[in-house]
């Protein structure tokens, strides 16, 4: 893809700031500027390429922009009306690493919010991805979400307040999408108390989370070497817990990208398969299976 930018010269450890021109992202960057000098923000956009005016976000995102005297940046995708809640998701944040890295940037800071939390906990809960997706939305170490305890309703009150513009996207009404569908059938539906109790529930889920990792690390920990897992020892792992070791070690060994189904499918062939096996994971990686070992290797590497 071509990435421009508009504006200064580089500084050092700025911050991306993700604005799509939407109301969160607009206040977002509203309270950024406020609280920061011009050099440590960089005003990042991205054109999806789903709707025929995107455009125009862009040119208002980029007039915004120059109204707090911030760096801008964008790019643009051919993405098409049909395309994906993930296909758009991945071609963004794409790009933010593409922009953090050229700005030589500390963070990328998104607008998620209180509300965001709850969709994404009820959209992953009906995805079925596991335990990690009712506390998927959080801050990160060079990803800051500093409006998650915000509610959506008290952002909109701080831009009627302080008479910032905003564009409404119009994909957000259509409940073509799964996420549109859970945040005006559902989120719309919750008081204050299924609020607090909801939230409850995925920050009890993070914290149980945080020690399931912390426990997994520690026995890939006392595995053979890097890349290299005892083949009995993951046997005799009750299934739903091999399946958890299993993740951890792709992620360890830096595979990305993989979902539910392949972490079924690796830890199946781990478990069954003949020595000499090899499972395909994902960008060049296998997992090769021995009598007494489990080892993820370059596919190149293999011949």
């Amino acid at each position: 893809m071509d990435n421009r930018s508009t504006g200064q010269a580089q500084t050092e450890a700025p911050y991306i700031v993700a604005v799509s021109g939407g109301v969160d992202s607009v206040v977002l960057l509203d309270i950024l500027a406020k609280k920061l000098p011009v050099s440590r923000l960089v005003v990042a956009h991205f054109d999806h390429g789903v709707r025929n005016d995107s455009v125009q976000d862009r040119l208002f995102v980029e007039a915004l922009a120059r109204s707090y005297s911030l760096r801008f940046v964008f790019d643009e995708a051919q993405l098409g009306a049909g395309a994906s809640e993930d296909s758009a998701r991945k071609a963004r944040y794409g790009f933010l690493r593409h922009a953090k890295v050229q700005h030589g940037a500390s963070h990328i800071v998104t607008a998620h919010h209180q509300d965001d939390v709850l969709e994404t906990a009820i959209l992953n809960l009906l995805r079925g991805t596991g335990r990690k997706g009712l506390s998927a939305l959080r801050s990160r170490d060079d990803l800051y979400r500093p409006l998650l305890p915000t509610p959506k309703s008290h952002i909109v009150t701080y831009a009627e307040k302080n008479g910032l513009r905003w564009r409404e996207d119009s994909t957000n009404a259509s409940q073509n999408y799964l996420r549109n569908y859970v945040r005006q059938r559902i989120v719309s539906k919750f008081d204050a108390a299924a609020r607090r109790e909801l939230l409850g529930h995925i920050e009890r889920a993070g914290h149980a989370n945080t020690e399931i990792d912390a426990l997994l690390e520690a026995e890939l920990r006392r595995q053979p070497g890097a890349g290299v897992m005892d083949r009995q020892w993951f046997i005799m792992l009750p299934h739903a817990v091999a399946r958890e070791a299993m993740a951890a070690w792709l992620r360890q060994a830096g595979a990305a990208n993989f979902d539910r189904k392949a972490v079924e499918r690796l830890t199946v062939t781990a478990k069954i398969s003949l020595p000499g096996k090899q499972a395909d994971i994902n960008n060049g990686l296998m997992m090769v299976v021995s009598k007494d070992e489990l080892r993820i290797a370059r596919r190149g590497a293999l011949q």
